[in-house]
């Protein structure tokens, strides 16, 4: 069996369309994201998908070079690229409710430097590690991978992304940073503010007690003994975030019930 060179090229520029979706996915989409996924693993792992999916549709012959087709190659990197966008607003929440927290603790001066999303503290990375612990858990990451395959019979290639109300999805779901966050901080801020309010009493009946060096150890050891009461219902609050982000993904690639 000879292959010519016309049938590569061919064979190539069809290979192309679910490779640009598939490779803007896993550039954005937690945890493949994450620097921990090198450029090797990614590409690796972009062509192994795309190898499984090229068999199952049957895809359009469009030229790369020409108009049409660089519009196409904008529009399927724009597609994986909003897949993976929507997973990372969790990623946000819990990183704006690690901050909301240390802040309360008094440790938002102690932080490390994740690659993935910059300067955060130490409870922002916690968090973080938990909820990718809770998302292979879930089965997220298989989930993902089979949404992503799914995506090409509800959003085949040549139908276009760039809508109003794929927009308007995006936006709204955003404001789960705040809303997502909040949930996860509340019952940590609410019960140190009673604790803060109890010191400045403390310091009112007592104002020869140097707070500063009663306050700020008490409010930190206070802080992770209220964290660690509260895991269960953060880990509920996470599992919710990813659940809610999995159906917001669905709704915007137009599955059937999503």
């Amino acid at each position: 069996m000879t292959f010519l060179a016309s049938d590569i090229v061919e064979r190539f520029y069809l290979f192309l369309w679910p490779m640009l979706r598939i490779s803007a996915l896993l550039l954005t989409a937690p945890p493949f994201s994450s620097s921990v996924f090198n450029l090797r693993v990614r590409t690796v792992v972009a062509l192994g998908l795309t190898w499984m999916v090229y068999p199952l549709h049957n895809w359009p012959l469009i030229d790369p070079l020409s108009a049409p087709g660089v519009l196409e190659i904008f529009n399927q990197i724009v597609i994986g690229a909003s897949m993976g966008l929507v997973l990372q607003i969790v990623v946000a929440a819990l990183v704006l409710a690690g901050h909301a927290i240390s802040s309360s603790m008094g440790l938002a001066m102690s932080s490390m430097i994740d690659p993935s999303v910059g300067n955060v503290p130490i409870l922002s990375q916690f968090l973080i590690i938990l909820s990718t612990l809770i998302f292979v858990g879930m089965g997220g990451h298989a989930m993902l991978l089979g949404l992503v395959l799914e995506s090409f019979r509800w959003l085949p290639i040549g139908q276009n992304l760039l809508n109003q109300d794929a927009f308007g999805l995006i936006i709204r779901w955003s404001s789960m940073i705040f809303l997502g966050g909040l949930l996860l901080a509340l019952p940590v801020m609410i019960t140190l503010l009673f604790i803060n309010i109890g010191l400045g009493v403390v310091t009112r009946a007592a104002p020869s007690l140097n707070i500063f060096a009663v306050g700020f150890p008490a409010m930190i050891i206070a802080g992770f003994i209220v964290v660690l009461l509260s895991m269960d219902s953060i880990g509920g609050r996470i599992s919710w975030l990813w659940v809610q982000g999995f159906s917001t993904l669905r709704t915007l690639l137009g599955a059937p019930g999503g």
